[in-house]
Order: structure tokens, then sequence, then C-alpha cells
């Protein structure tokens, strides 16, 4: 390089960071998200709904919030125990997907996943808006977007390798067939 700067794009990256050992279990999250994501918003409040969920075993003085994250097909394979400050949690209390074995993040009338949004359209994400204990904080940092010839190399890198495997005009049939259903 000469010294020019390549302006490299920059995106946003928002996580709630969550600190298990504030949460008190009060459910305050669970209520304000249902009633954001109920239609039309806050006119009702069904925590079945919420993108966010507390794992609760209050005996123990256990209380885990998740917030809901991918859909997963397949059920995971582990069943591990964890103990963290001499509490126990199962592997699945941290899991984040809505996946065939549990009932967690899946919208109660219809069985679809629900998927955390970050409150699209507010400052933050409400649940870290009104959680009183402090145990949900949203963080920010910023990473580097993909550059789209980095995207376009893959692509290639990707192409040939279906190409050397099935042949070129395999390739291209399938894509004739794929480009007829749209």
């Amino acid at each position: 390089m000469t010294g020019d700067k390549i302006d490299k794009k920059m995106k946003v990256i928002k996580t709630i960071k969550i600190d298990v050992d504030k949460c008190n279990g009060c459910r305050a999250c669970e209520v304000i998200c249902s009633a954001f994501h109920a239609a039309p918003k806050y006119s009702s409040n069904n925590p079945a709904r919420s993108r966010i969920r507390i794992i609760r075993d209050p005996l123990r003085d256990i209380y885990v919030p998740v917030y809901a994250g991918e859909y997963t097909v397949a059920e995971c394979a582990g069943r591990d125990k964890y103990t963290i400050d001499g509490k126990e949690y199962d592997e699945c209390s941290f899991c984040r997907a809505s996946c065939p074995s549990r009932d967690e993040f899946k919208e109660p009338d219809s069985g679809l996943p629900l998927k955390c949004d970050m409150c699209e359209g507010e400052d933050e994400p409400l649940c870290v808006k009104w959680c009183l204990a402090d145990a949900l904080t949203l963080e920010t940092r910023e990473e580097e977007e993909p550059d789209e010839q980095g995207e376009q190399e893959d692509m290639e890198i990707g192409l040939e390798s279906l190409a050397d495997k099935y042949g070129l005009q395999t390739i291209m049939d399938s894509l004739a067939r794929m480009s007829e259903k749209d």
C-alpha cells in the first residue's frame, strides 16, 4: 500500500450482559417484554410471549435470566450440570435456543420460535431499562463489517469447490431450476 487509508465500514453490535448474582427473580423483564411484543403494543401481558425468561428455583435462590436466540431444529446432546457459587444449574438453563426438547421461547398459540429483537425501535431493550437490580445491562461494541470483496471471494471458493465435486454443468442446471421457481 502507498499510504492510502481504506475506510472500513463499522457496525454496532448490541448484547445484553447478564449478571446472575444480581437477579432477584422479580420477572419485571418478562412482563415488559411480553407487553412490548403484544399486538397492539402494550395491550396485554402474557409472559409466555416474552423473549426473556427467568429460569427459577426460589427454594435454592437460583434465578437465571436468559433471552431468546436462534431457533435450532436439533436437540443438543448436553445434559451437564454446573455449580456456580454453590448454586447448581443444568445446561439447558443457559441455552438461548428454541428447540424441540423444551417449550421455552415458543409463541404459545402457534408454537413458532421467538427471538430477541432488542426491542427494535427503542433506544435500549426494555428488559434492561426495567431491571431495577441491574442484572441486565446493555453492551455495545463496534465490529468491522465484512467487505464485499471478501464475501465475493468466499462465495467463489465455495462455488469452485461445488464445481469440483459435482461439475460445472450440474451447478448451472441447478441454478436454472432455482431461478424458474422465483
